[in-house]
This record gives structure tokens, sequence and C-alpha cells, in this order.
């Protein structure tokens, strides 16, 4: 299918114009963005946010991270959780503070997060998710040792309940604003790498790889 089906829990209220349930855009937008906030309840029952990188493989979403760590351990027995991503690309400046807003591409995933067990399917997980977050770096860095493999602990999420709410363009401002002497426009805003920074403790002369160089989304 081209589009996710909407969900009661899927489906945008607020401003639901802005709704998009299309596969590619939904794609485009996780494949952009670095980092996702996971969501869910840990042990005792409290609502826990993480931050963590991850990577897609067709309908797949990838997580991972210490075997040990509380949001790792608490997830993999199955627990539902709420994954969200946002990239912001403007600030909506109105003539009034009220209309003010953002322009931003999210996705918010509902599922349950499981274990991959599978040692194949686990390092290539983890070459996904490196390869997201730097594409061509797998390649030349060490990939991980078994007991580095042993205390990694990766998860993986079927995109199935998914959603992305888009905002674009100027301020909205109301008619008897118009004429007030403020600007009101966007400021757009990007992600730029800087110029890559050797590692101080590097002890073989090694070229800066053309993938840091030129890093951008």
């Amino acid at each position: 299918m081209a589009t996710f089906a909407p969900t009661p829990r899927t489906t945008v209220r607020r401003k639901p114009t802005r709704g998009v349930y299309d596969r590619e855009t939904v794609f485009a937008i996780l494949d952009e963005a670095l980092i996702c906030h996971v969501g869910f309840n840990d042990a005792e029952g409290r609502p826990v946010v993480i931050p963590t990188g991850y990577g897609r493989k067709g309908e797949r979403l990838y997580l991972h991270g210490s075997a040990a760590s509380r949001m790792l351990r608490s997830v993999a027995e199955g627990i539902p959780v709420c994954i969200e991503v946002t990239i912001i690309d403007g600030m909506v400046l109105a003539r009034s503070t009220f209309h003010h807003s953002m322009n931003y591409r999210s996705v918010v995933i509902f599922g349950t997060a499981v274990p991959v067990t599978e040692e194949a399917e686990k390092f290539e997980a983890l070459r996904i998710i490196t390869e997201h977050l730097v594409p061509g770096r797998w390649a030349d860095a060490r990939v991980p040792a078994p007991q580095e493999m042993k205390g990694t602990a990766v998860l993986y999420v079927d995109l199935e309940e998914v959603s992305a709410k888009i905002r674009t363009g100027g301020p909205i401002d109301d008619d008897e604003d118009m004429d007030l002497p403020v600007w009101a426009g966007v400021v757009p805003i990007r992600l730029v790498a800087d110029t890559p920074i050797a590692d101080d403790k590097l002890r073989v002369a090694a070229q800066v790889p053309d993938y840091a160089t030129h890093y951008k989304r």
C-alpha cells in the first residue's frame, strides 16, 4: 500500500490538514532525521522518554543501545512504545506572538519493540544504524567484536501504525494585524556540518574521508 491506514492513535486531530500518511513521505522524514525519542512505561509503570539513534530498512525501524540500559531491558519485554522524530525547517514569525509557529516535519510511530536475537540480523541492524547516521562509515571502521555484540541490544519496531505531520509556508495572521509595522516571515533552519576535527590522539596519518568532509543530511 502507498499509504499507512490511519488509526485512532495516528489520526492527526489538531490541524488535520497537516496530517500525512503517505509512506514515501514518512520514510523520507525518517531517513533524514538523526535522533528519535522512544516513549514507554518502565517496570514500575512510570512514563519514560529516551532519545536514541536508529536506522530503517524497509518497513522496519531498528533501535540499539547497551544491553544493560533501562530502556532496552524494558522494551525488550514487549512493552508498547511510541517513537517520534522531528525535523525543524524554519521559525515562523508572525505579526502577533500568538500566531508564531515553526515549519517542521514529524513522524509518530506506535508499536511494540521486539529484540533481535538472530546474530546475522543483529549485525546487519548495526550496519543499518551506522549508515543512517554517517553513510559510508561502516566500510571504513572496525566492525563490532563478538564481546561488543554481546553487550549491545538491538530491537526492531515494524512500521505499521504510523503518521506524519508537516507544516510549511509563512505566518497566518489575523486581518486586523496585517497593517502592523512588524516584520513577518520565516527564518529557514537547516542542519549544517562544520569542518571535521581530527582526534588529537590519532597515531596514524589517515585522510579525512569524503563523507566526513561533505557530511549532510
